[in-house]
């Protein structure tokens, strides 16, 4: 037992992280390890190497698991930088020490040697010759002994003692190695090398690689230099790379450029800063075309090979032959000597030489053509066949065709729409894809498919990708589920996840889904269109960190998880809505819908589309969501959009679906024919009468026995109409609708239109007892059903109303209806329209129905299709009298009134009796415009009269809601309520601060103000406004407890610091009453309110020209206010306190002055009680003389506890953001629940609202129910 746990406690990586896991598992299952999960995690991160341990310490772990997978993610990181450096990655030593080993061409013996010691760099001769350089060295001797004995090696030999410059060995051999160790943890940067001023150090060449992500991704061939073939070197010009901000750039130092240049996209991807150029000028040979404007330049700073640093002034050009191009100017400040035959550049830089090597540009070959098949099966197949099967390439999207403002406007966010993703993981934003899981429910592990070696070789193929794009990492997941290829168009495969297992246990999330109807109504009158399609949108968002494990997958060779979010989970659709709804909202609607990860913009003209684009681009690159631009078509009069095919004229069907309807051939079977019905559903909105059309199939999709007899005829008439079905225009809400409705024995139809070009198509398959509807119940039914169907167009404006049944103008005539017509009728009035004949014939439109029914009328002294309107005047106490009189011929009768066609007019007014019509007609004109009494009086007076007209107006505006709610009130409700006069100093006082003030020395910008009810003494205590409350109590206790005791009542406003939970607490234990005014109510405190008053204008007065000493001068502020004479108690504070008044400095001159003695205590006890009794005395007076003055201008209105009253909002109670011009001046009704006094109140408020429900009762205004009686 002590063995194992000497070998645990010893263990440390040796191999692979897997490795070492595997064996620190095995010996921990057997020992009995009596420790916690955070020891288990410091012992397994002990035990790997030191690598992997340094880029663990920046991270926190709390299970040995997650240890597990950061060290594989280390690992992996670790490997593929020795990849890019082409190095070997080896694991961990015995020591823990990284070991990395890199051999070029071939190995030699002194290779080998050097590499299994570990330590040094010499061959075997050097170690038997001198076996003290065997130890390793540290500090800067070490390093300086090691680089003079010969301790590095050369690039073209491998040999040590020489650099490459000085290799007299031939270079064509390819026996040659470079080895290379690195001792971690005894680096210093006394470790570098010094160099002397003599050394010319040789830089770049095919020799060395740029260590860092390229810019570029170029394919290369790690090959021997074969230095006989020097060809490039006569033809070529310097070309290297260097390294930018951790970045590979391509580099040409070319001595016939006058100027630097830097490209316009290292700038954008690397984000240097850039400054205006000090002298702009004109480029016309960079790139072919028109000329470049030179405006910007840039301070690039650069480094070749991490050896030579150096930055340049560079003109920032857009340019596609490097990164970089180092000119006259840079070789001109550096000395640079250039060598022809060489072309090598060797510059001066900080009194040393550096010899800068070209490099080779990498030719990228194109692979030959493959041959599908040979020349003679070719001929062969041809003629025995009779016809050639040809493959044709799709060519990409040319963006060249685009208007030149939006090809220009691409090139300026050419970033968003890249070649590849970028090979990172997406940033996490505020929407991950969660994937919670049903509590208690277990946990799914599918056994994977059998797959064939080929789909296995493609499996791998695609998992390999993904790990290398970050977007799945290898997982220790206890649930998983299988893998599957599926084809695609182009016959390539597609990996998918088989799912439905953890599905099954996900809690579904339902973000709703935009309707296509809503969408395409948002197109109306757009005339410009560009559809943008993501590029692997799902795979643009991440998964949330700490579900990746749900995600885990089994292949044939090994487990993963995804970091990303993949196809075919359950709320992934709902999660990607959510995202792109949040990150466009402020568009959606306005110029952009969207669905998934197609983006529709839409503009009236192209000038605006050009800002929506720019919008929408801009809002991409900040989001760093990323398009595919071969998908994409950007300012077009037509577009295909989720299956139709939108355009300045309106809608119309995709003509790639309509030649897949006119081909179909004929169904043979149930399935055949579900899928054709399918298929034509889905444009059913084009297609008049479709359900009566198609009802033949849908029987036929009830069938178990598949026959097809009339259906036939169905079939072909459906797919006629389809071929000829019209273009539907987009609705214009400006417009009038028109709506046509008909009826036949197997269904009904309508036609939503406007000025003659249909908008949509209705229809319903009748079954049931709509089959047994007279002619007249169906053609009403049609109308309904249509009403319903597009009840979203037609609610809230009027429209027009054709049928071709002549019963229907009869509709409101009707003396007697059935329950069934009751029903339709009663749903009709909700909507204004006029019913019309198919021929054009206006038809009247009637109340007759009931009283109930709503009379449609014009605000004119027309009046239409009254039937039983002169009924009601039979019924009207006061126009009943009139007729009768005017039919007697009664001339005593006011002469204003006249009867015609048995309707009563007073002067070309129509007389309305008392009916529900005066109160829609009070409805119709007040709501126009929701204007007070009078302006609502005059429109009714214009046409109509009825007695009493002014008061009914005056009680309708006053009880309509709407103006209750949304408009203010001048109210001067409550009576002066005083508060209770104290009985002595200091017993009850007042507190607040003054805020705003300039900050001192002492960095006081705040005053806090503590008064005397009684006295109306007041001190004046310097604060911050930061101070919470517990440093107000402080101060408090310090400043006026110490000089009148602890008071029974204070009264104050509703400030945080006074509400505070300490200070509620403090107080009451010690038995103080805290007072608070209600919220933005500052009369409540008025006392206070006048010193801070008093206060600004005794400061302004004495800081004069120095306002930021104001501290300094608040003790002779606080001294002249208690001395000065308080009109309230007719004395100064300071002699109502302590019965004398206080010396100052006119007191310095002998003045004869009246002699107030007293010969003992009680006589003094009995003045200062005069005193007082005089002070409260004064106070009530002056009370009730200003409650006097202030009644004269108020109304008492006083509530009860269940009254409901309308709650005036002004804009500080809203909280900060969230008040708007248009919003709501009060909230409401609200009850009433206590009455404080008979100025405050109580209120139960809506729940959204988190204020202070106590209120002054000139906040509160009654709430008058609405009152339909109209008499």
């Amino acid at each position: 037992m002590q063995n194992l746990y000497k070998n645990l406690h010893n263990l440390k990586q040796v191999g692979s992280v897997d490795e070492y896991t595997e064996a620190f598992h095995q010996l921990v299952a057997r020992v009995d390890l009596n420790e916690s999960e955070d020891q288990m995690v410091a012992r397994y991160i002990s035990g790997l190497s030191i690598t992997i341990q340094d880029a663990l310490a920046m991270q926190t772990l709390w299970t040995v698991s997650e240890a597990y997978n950061r060290a594989l993610v280390a690992e992996k990181q670790e490997k593929r930088k020795f990849s890019r450096s082409g190095q070997q990655y080896q694991g961990g030593t015995k020591s823990g020490q990284p070991f990395y080993s890199y051999a070029r061409g071939g190995s030699s013996s002194s290779g080998g040697q050097g590499a299994s010691s570990g330590v040094g760099t010499q061959n075997r001769a050097d170690k038997a010759s001198t076996p003290a350089q065997n130890q390793p060295q540290s500090g800067a001797s070490g390093a300086r002994s090691q680089f003079q004995s010969g301790g590095f090696k050369c690039f073209k030999c491998g040999e040590p003692g020489h650099k490459s410059s000085d290799c007299r060995k031939a270079s064509g051999g390819r026996n040659k190695a470079l080895f290379i160790e690195e001792v971690m943890e005894q680096g210093c940067e006394d470790d570098i090398p010094v160099y002397d001023e003599e050394i010319c150090e040789e830089i770049g060449g095919d020799d060395e690689e740029e260590e860092g992500y390229a810019l570029m991704i170029k394919k290369t061939l790690l090959t021997p230099k074969d230095a006989s073939n020097e060809d490039w070197l006569r033809t070529n010009i310097f070309y290297t790379t260097c390294n930018v901000g951790g970045r590979v750039c391509n580099m040409i130092i070319d001595s016939g450029s006058c100027e630097n240049v830097v490209s316009q996209e290292v700038v954008d991807k690397l984000q240097l800063k850039v400054e205006e150029h000090p002298h702009p000028y004109t480029l016309s040979w960079f790139k072919k075309g028109n000329e470049i404007k030179v405006t910007k330049r840039c301070l690039v700073s650069f480094s070749i090979r991490q050896k030579y640093f150096d930055e340049a002034w560079c003109d920032v050009v857009p340019m596609d032959a490097c990164h970089i191009l180092l000119g006259r100017p840079w070789q001109y400040d550096r000395h640079s000597i250039h060598d022809g035959k060489k072309n090598t550049y060797t510059v001066l830089k900080e009194k040393r030489q550096f010899t800068l090597l070209p490099m080779k540009e990498k030719v990228n070959t194109k692979p030959p053509p493959t041959t599908l098949l040979a020349f003679k099966g070719f001929l062969k197949e041809s003629h025995e066949t009779g016809y050639v099967l040809v493959l044709v390439p799709m060519a990409d999207m040319d963006v060249s065709d685009a208007p030149e403002a939006i090809s220009k406007l691409l090139k300026e966010y050419v970033d968003v729409f890249p070649q590849e993703l970028p090979p990172e993981l997406p940033p996490l934003r505020d929407i991950q894809h969660c994937i919670d899981l049903v509590p208690g429910a277990p946990l799914p592990n599918k056994p994977a498919y059998r797959m064939s070696p080929r789909e296995r070789e493609e499996i791998q193929r695609q998992v390999t990708d993904l790990l290398e794009k970050d977007y799945i990492r290898a997982s220790l997941s206890p649930c998983a589920v299988p893998t599957l290829l599926t084809s695609k168009k182009d016959g390539s495969w597609r990996m998918c996840v088989d799912s439905r297992a953890i599905n099954k246990i996900t809690i579904k999330y339902r973000f709703p889904i935009p309707r296509l109807d809503d969408m395409l109504d948002c197109l109306a009158g757009s005339k410009v269109f560009s559809k943008i399609d993501l590029r692997s949108g799902y795979h643009q968002i991440r998964v949330r960190p700490g579900d990746e494990w749900k995600t885990a997958f089994k292949t044939p060779h090994g487990l993963f998880e995804w970091l990303v979010m993949p196809f075919g989970l359950t709320n992934a659709p709902s999660t990607f809505m959510r995202v792109m709804t949040q990150m466009l909202q402020p568009l959606l609607g306005i110029c952009v819908i969207v669905y998934f990860d197609d983006i529709l913009v839409y503009s009236r003209c192209f000038e605006d589309h050009l800002s929506h684009l720019q919008q929408v681009f801009e809002i991409l690159r900040r989001e760093k969501f990323y398009g595919n631009l071969k998908k994409c078509s950007f300012a077009v009069d037509k577009v295909v959009f989720l299956g139709y095919v939108m355009s300045s004229k309106g809608v119309h069907m995709d003509e790639d679906k309509i030649k897949a309807i006119v081909e179909w051939p004929t169904p043979t079977s149930v399935h055949e024919v579900r899928s054709f019905h399918g298929l034509a559903t889905f444009y059913r909105r084009f297609i008049a009468n479709f359900s009566s059309i198609a009802a033949p199939l849908t029987d036929c999709l009830k069938q178990r026995v598949f026959i097809w007899s009339q259906e036939a005829e169905s079939f072909k008439l459906l797919k006629s109409k389809l071929t000829e079905a019209p273009i539907l225009v987009l609705p214009d809400f400006d417009k009038t609708f028109e709506l046509d409705c008909d009826a036949s024995g197997v269904g009904i139809g309508g036609v939503l239109s406007q000025g003659g070009q249909p908008i949509a198509f209705f229809s319903e398959k009748l079954n049931g007892a709509k089959l047994k509807y007279s002619t007249y119940d169906l053609e009403f039914y049609a109308i309904v059903q249509a009403i319903k169907h597009w009840s979203y167009y037609l609610a809230y404006k009027e429209f027009v109303l054709n049928t071709d049944h002549e019963a229907l103008k009869y509709i409101n005539s009707q003396q007697h209806l059935n329950k069934r017509h009751a029903k339709w009728v009663a749903y009709l009035q909700q909507f204004t329209f006029s019913l019309k004949h198919k021929s054009g014939i206006l038809n009247k439109v009637a109340d007759g129905l009931s009283r109930r029914v709503a009379l449609l009328v014009e605000m004119k002294n027309t009046v239409i299709g009254f039937e039983e309107f002169r009924t009601f005047y039979a019924e009207d106490p006061y126009f009943s009298k009139i007729i009768d009189a005017l039919h007697r011929g009664n001339k005593v009768i006011d002469p204003c009134f006249m009867l015609k066609d048995g309707f009563l007019f007073k002067e070309l007014k129509l007389c309305v009796p008392t009916c529900s019509l005066r109160e829609q007609l009070l409805a119709k004109s007040h709501k126009v415009g929701h204007f007070g009494k009078d302006k609502t009086l005059a429109l009714l007076q214009d046409a109509y009269y009825w007695p009493g007209m002014s008061k009914d107006v005056g009680g309708y505006v006053q009880r309509c809601q709407t103006c209750q709610r949304s408009k203010g009130t001048a109210t001067n409700a409550g009576l002066y309520l005083p508060l209770p006069v104290p009985e002595s100093p200091w017993k009850c006082v007042s507190m607040d601060f003054v805020l705003g003030l300039p900050p001192t020395q002492r960095r006081s910008d705040s005053i806090m103000v503590v008064v005397d009810r009684f006295s109306k003494m007041a001190h004046f205590i310097p604060c911050k406004k930061t101070m919470d409350a517990t440093n107000i109590a402080n101060l408090y206790f310090k400043e006026v407890y110490k000089l009148h005791g602890v008071p029974t009542s204070i009264v104050s406003d509703r400030d945080a610091k006074f509400l505070a939970h300490f200070w509620r607490t403090l107080w009451r234990k010690i038995g103080t009453n805290l007072c608070f005014s209600t919220s933005f109510h500052p009369q409540t405190d008025g006392q206070t309110e006048g010193v801070n008053r008093s206060l600004g204008n005794l400061l302004r007065c004495l800081v004069g020209e120095h306002p930021k000493s104001w501290d300094g001068i608040l003790p002779l502020a606080e001294f002249a206010y208690n001395s000065s004479l308080n009109r309230t108690i007719h004395t100064s504070p300071f002699e109502a306190v302590y019965g004398l008044k206080p010396s100052s400095v006119v007191d310095l001159v002998p003045l004869p002055t009246p002699k107030k003695g007293h010969s003992n205590a009680e006589d003094m006890a009995t003045f200062m009680k005069n005193i007082h009794s005089q002070v409260k005395l004064n106070i009530e007076k002056s009370n009730a003389k200003y409650k006097a003055a202030v009644d004269a201008h108020k109304r008492e209105v006083l509530f009860k506890e269940g009254d409901l009253v309308w709650v005036i909002l002004s804009k500080d109670r809203h909280p900060h953001g969230a008040y708007m011009k248009l919003n709501d001046r009060k909230v409401g009704p609200c009850e009433v629940l206590r009455k404080i006094n008979d100025n405050a109140y109580q209120v139960r408020l809506p729940s959204h609202l988190s204020i202070s429900n106590t209120f002054n009762v000139q906040h509160l205004v009654p709430y008058l129910p609405e009152d339909t009686t109209v008499t």
